[in-house]
């Protein structure tokens, strides 16, 4: 099992990172895989808190990270501002602010390396 915590940027009402999640337990790819809830953010080194929240999503042998970029690539492109995705993973974080397809494969690599 893999967990991947997922941001939006600029999104402080939450709005974005609900639509994103609902989005997300649409695609066929991620919700068959992986279950996807939100959840508090964990404060940074120094902070005592945050009020922001994040996908937690929780994967199973066989998920494919690749499909999870694509599903927020996609999700980008429907959204009037596109707004800037933040993805950890076992401490790796990568962000999405680009909608050159080229990058899925970038970012899939850089998060599936340990």
């Amino acid at each position: 099992m893999s967990e991947y915590r997922i941001s939006v940027g600029g999104d402080s009402q939450g709005r974005d990172l609900r639509q994103l999640a609902l989005w997300l337990r649409q695609d066929t790819a991620t919700r068959t895989e992986a279950t996807i809830t939100i959840q508090p953010a964990k404060p940074a080194e120094g902070e005592m808190g945050t009020a922001l929240d994040v996908i937690a999503l929780v994967s199973q042998s066989g998920f494919s990270t690749a499909s999870l970029v694509l599903a927020i690539f996609a999700w980008r492109r429907t959204r009037p501002s596109t707004p800037v995705v933040t993805i950890e993973r076992n401490g790796t974080r990568v962000t999405v602010d680009s909608g050159d397809p080229a990058e899925v494969a970038r970012i899939a690599r850089a998060l599936e390396n340990e």
